[in-house]
């Protein structure tokens, strides 16, 4: 394939991210204990933060499917970038403000309690996305942005990262995706076998042991999984499209992370935490890529919810909240049908916010930034268009 020719839409990939926003929406109902009970549907959530996971190697594929072989600065793709994520991000800390700073002040609770002792520094992290680099301010505000911290720096890096991946063979590639696994695994491994925090038990209640947060919420912990989707991108633009891959990797990759569910409660909890599945997405991914996947993942409502599916992220949390403790006991009375009623509150906001907020925001911005690139200056006439 042309690394520089026009690319086409991958409506399956985008479908892909609400799925994986769908399965850290029932972590949270698991974690809130809003679902209870030994069941499928509940073995299911209680492993749902692997879907940042999933994001984050979906985040390297699709960045590397959009700027390889494109002439693309530093300063360019940054720009596009904030335009792409900080308007719905900054919405989405405006509208949990209240409610964080009612806990911080009234209450003196938050996930963890170092918010309360150090709020000025804590929400300056926030809003500059640095929080994932500070363990005990991972989890403030919107808890759910250390993973849009991470990300940042997975921003920062791309354009430096992409021009050295450019020069690695299809089979470097390969390995420099498992060597990427090998390191993430060693470091959940060296956590598990030393246990720092002198935890006796370690699992998804544990929100405030130092050296755990560092495992779990770190940028350059997290960094190898990003770097797994960027050669997987790349080995896909390189190699010859085939429909034939798509059903079997995609089933090879269902059946991998079915086997981890299965057995959950005997994996370590860092390990599961931290990119074990990350092959197991590179291969959904790849396979949803091929043309012709999946029609039902690229029928226009799934592909509306994929591109909600930013803003569905970012404020699930906040509305899980809202509907099962801030509106009472009635959700919770409701059962299913009240969870079914939560989702579709989510679903149905989340898209007014993409459609209303994302979408304008980010064309506006990126008007603004091709403006000024475009104006004349001392040594130049013009600029590049942002991408």
């Amino acid at each position: 394939m042309d690394l520089g020719a026009a690319r086409a839409r991958l409506p399956a990939l985008t479908s892909l991210r609400f799925f994986a926003a769908l399965h850290v929406f029932c972590f949270h109902l698991a974690a809130f204990r809003i679902v209870r009970g030994k069941s499928l549907f509940y073995d299911v959530a209680s492993i749902g933060y692997v879907g940042v996971g999933l994001f984050f190697v979906l985040s390297g594929f699709i960045l590397v499917y959009t700027y390889a072989g494109r002439e693309v600065t530093p300063g360019e793709f940054w720009r596009a970038r904030f335009a792409r994520i900080y308007p719905a991000y900054a919405f989405s800390l405006l509208v949990t403000l209240p409610l964080f700073l009612y806990a911080v002040w009234h209450t003196r609770w938050t996930v963890v309690p170092w918010p309360v002792e150090h709020l000025r520094l804590g929400m300056f992290l926030q809003i500059t996305l640095l929080h994932a680099w500070v363990p005990p301010a991972a989890l403030m505000w919107n808890t759910v942005s250390w993973s849009l911290s991470v990300e940042a720096f997975f921003y920062f890096l791309f354009p430096y990262l992409l021009k050295s991946f450019a020069r690695f063979s299809g089979v470097w590639l390969i390995v420099l995706g498992v060597l990427s696994w090998f390191v993430s695994l060693g470091i959940t491994a060296i956590y598990n076998v030393l246990n720092p925090d002198g935890l006796r038990l370690i699992d998804s209640d544990t929100y405030d042991a130092f050296w755990l947060s560092v495992v779990k919420f770190n940028p350059l912990v997290r960094l190898p999984e990003f770097l797994i989707g960027m050669a997987c991108g790349l080995y896909f633009l390189r190699a010859r499209t085939s429909s034939k891959l798509g059903i079997p990797l995609v089933g090879g990759g269902l059946l991998a992370l079915g086997t981890v569910i299965g057995f959950s409660d005997r994996i370590p909890y860092p390990m599961l935490h931290t990119s074990l599945l990350a092959p197991a997405f590179a291969a959904i991914i790849y396979g949803l890529a091929q043309p012709r996947s999946l029609t039902v993942l690229r029928l226009r409502p799934m592909v509306l919810l994929g591109d909600a599916s930013y803003s569905f992220y970012l404020l699930h949390s906040f509305l899980i909240g809202v509907c099962f403790f801030g509106l009472g006991a009635e959700f919770r009375q409701w059962g299913t049908m009240g969870v079914l009623l939560c989702l579709g509150i989510t679903c149905g906001l989340s898209i007014l916010v993409y459609l209303f907020l994302e979408e304008p925001a980010r064309r506006s911005l990126r008007r603004q930034a091709k403006a000024v690139v475009a104006a004349p200056g001392p040594t130049s006439s013009a600029g590049a268009a942002v991408v």
